[in-house]
């Protein structure tokens, strides 16, 4: 299976915000395994368990549990490169999300991205998927912060979210109001997924620098740059489609397809000629997650079930049995002590 990276871009963009909070970003990179020097080829990637060891260096190091959680460093060192060059002549935020649930990708495939409407707006999510780290809770609140600032700058709006909601748990008393101050109100902490919801006349606000020639160039730009990352293939996109709404229960085939703007025909046509099956992919990508999820200590196996779309957690256990050889409980306890 194809190791989850993240951009050397965004990455950068992420030491140095580290450094304008004073760390010693040469050192924390070394230690991760982080060659700070390829930082800067345009085309360089980086493994996401050493993005998630670098956020945990940096917060050990800092002592600060709400490091990147200031908008005016997220505004600033927020690097999304090409898609941010997309995203800034765009038509408008609404246009511009929906390609990024495909493009997010281009920034990080470790990342999910998902654009859902309900009454009152639209919601954004993220969630990080395919490390077989813990990912920090800096590192969720980081980018889901970035993303909103991106938002303002985009818009040239002073945004205020509805609502906010964070996988994160509860922070220590007293760092509410730092998290009122980043978002513009207080989240609801704990939740299943990591999220914001804006108003529909903010997603559908003009975006004062939009030029239809320039979005097309960048537009090519980003699919030029996911075909040199294998996200063309149907059965790559057919894994990001599965773990991106794999956590709202088993999707089907024809729903997979159906999100891919495909008709189910065509994409079982598209899998036979890349030598893969929809079940086999639901499957890898099960098993990665259920990787990632056994690994945080902070998700009980009841979650760990929902979020891999199991109906119950006897599912599960056959599924862990046949994956890693025994159940998840002691898949679990054996990935702890080889921390």
């Amino acid at each position: 299976m194809t190791p989850r990276t993240s951009s050397a871009a965004w990455v950068r963009g992420t030491t140095d915000m580290m450094a304008a909070e004073g760390l010693p970003v040469a050192e924390l990179c070394s230690e991760a395994g982080i060659d700070l020097a390829a930082l800067q080829q345009p085309h360089a990637r980086v493994d996401v368990d050493r993005i998630s060891q670098l956020w945990e260096l940096a917060v050990a190091r800092s002592g600060k549990l709400d490091l990147g959680l200031c908008p005016q460093l997220t505004a600033r060192y927020g690097n999304v490169d090409v898609v941010g060059y997309a995203l800034a002549s765009g038509p408008n935020l609404m246009v511009g999300f929906q390609h990024l649930t495909r493009h997010m990708a281009v920034i990080s495939d470790c990342t999910a991205f998902e654009l859902e409407r309900e009454a009152r707006g639209y919601w954004f999510s993220i969630a990080h998927i395919g490390g077989t780290r813990p990912v920090p809770r800096q590192r969720v609140e980081y980018a889901l912060l970035t993303l909103f600032t991106l938002c303002g700058w985009l818009t040239r709006r002073d945004l205020k979210p509805i609502a906010v909601e964070l996988t994160t748990p509860q922070p220590a008393p007293g760092s509410e109001a730092r998290y009122e101050k980043a978002f513009g109100l207080l989240p609801r902490f704990a939740q299943p997924a990591s999220r914001i919801l804006l108003a529909e006349a903010d997603m559908l606000a003009d975006i004062p620098t939009h030029n239809p020639s320039l979005w097309a160039m960048h537009e090519r730009l980003v699919e030029t740059e996911l075909d040199h990352l294998g996200h063309s293939l149907a059965s790559t996109r057919v894994r990001a489609e599965v773990a991106r709404i794999l956590h709202k229960g088993e999707p089907r085939r024809d729903d997979i397809a159906a999100r891919l703007n495909m008709t189910d025909r065509t994409l079982q046509r598209r899998l036979q000629a890349e030598s893969a099956t929809y079940q086999q992919l639901l499957d890898d990508t099960r098993r990665e997650l259920a990787r990632q999820y056994l690994a945080d200590p902070r998700r009980n196996l009841t979650e760990v079930a929902d979020l891999l779309g199991f109906a119950d957690q006897s599912n599960m256990f056959r599924a862990c049995k046949r994956w890693f050889g025994m159940p998840p409980g002691q898949y679990r306890a054996q990935l702890q002590q080889g921390d």
